[in-house]
């Protein structure tokens, strides 16, 4: 009777063993899946990341290139025009079109720095200037000083935004400028930004017959690459961006931003 118990004891000890070997195995195994499947989670959200930070960029290199080249081949025919019957306007004109240049490679050298490897303490600052209405006036005034007369309206209590916002409204203005520049015949604009406790508005209006598409009418939601570009800024942001032909003529670009991401 002895030896049975024994063998049965035995027997039992082997079979809790081997649950316990193959629990350890399936817990294991288990602990494995899960580690590749939150890696490969890890590996598509840093491709999603990089997607759309490869975006993002696309869209500042379009900003800048759009922007600044237009100015300074506006300012050029400019010169051109009165070079040798008024040569201080010809130089003025020069002068616009050399600060365009700047601002356009310290811009490109911004992006570029998002791109190259940081050196150990080196501050994002140190890549300034940044897109910002803090510098609005200086838009205008290049806008102004290449033919479009610009009148700014600023309401409500400025405050802080934060940089993608801020950037963004930026953005918005410089583009509908931009293509008011290049397309326009004779027109003036208006610029309204408008600050609240819940959102940003700004708006950006055209007086001119042309569209801002070079004379052909766009869809009623826009269908430049710029604009496309701004409403997906835009909606990044929880934001609305309505891009169209006024009634009146000219065109219209209106922007809503939240100041509390959705």
């Amino acid at each position: 009777m002895m030896w049975f118990l024994v063998a049965l004891l035995g027997v039992l000890a082997a079979l809790l063993a081997f649950a316990y070997v193959r629990a350890r195995r399936a817990h294991t195994r288990a602990l494995e899946e899960r580690g590749w499947l939150l890696e490969r989670e890890r590996a598509t959200a840093a491709q999603s990341a990089v997607d759309a930070e490869r975006a993002r960029i696309a869209h500042d290199l379009h900003d800048i290139v759009s922007h600044n080249v237009s100015v300074m081949v506006i300012q050029t025919g400019a010169a051109r025009q009165v070079l040798a019957t008024e040569p201080e306007q010809a130089e003025a004109a020069l002068l616009a079109v050399e600060a365009a240049g700047r601002d356009t490679m310290a811009e490109l050298r911004h992006l570029l720095g998002l791109l190259a490897p940081k050196a150990s303490g080196e501050d994002d600052d140190a890549l300034s200037p940044q897109p910002s209405l803090t510098r609005l006036t200086e838009l205008i005034d290049r806008i102004a000083f290449a033919g479009l007369p610009v009148e700014v309206r600023i309401s409500g209590d400025p405050c802080p935004l934060p940089a993608g916002v801020d950037a963004t409204a930026y953005r918005i203005i410089q583009e509908a400028l931009t293509n008011a520049l290049k397309h326009g015949d004779g027109v003036k604009a208006e610029v309204a930004v408008r600050y609240s406790s819940h959102a940003l508005r700004v708006e950006v209006l055209n007086t001119g017959p042309s569209v801002l598409t070079g004379g052909r009418p766009p869809a009623p939601d826009g269908d430049g690459r710029g604009l496309l570009g701004l409403k997906q800024r835009v909606a990044v942001y929880g934001g609305q961006l309505d891009a169209r032909r006024r009634i009146g003529g000219g065109f219209r670009v209106r922007a809503k931003l939240p100041l509390e991401r959705p």
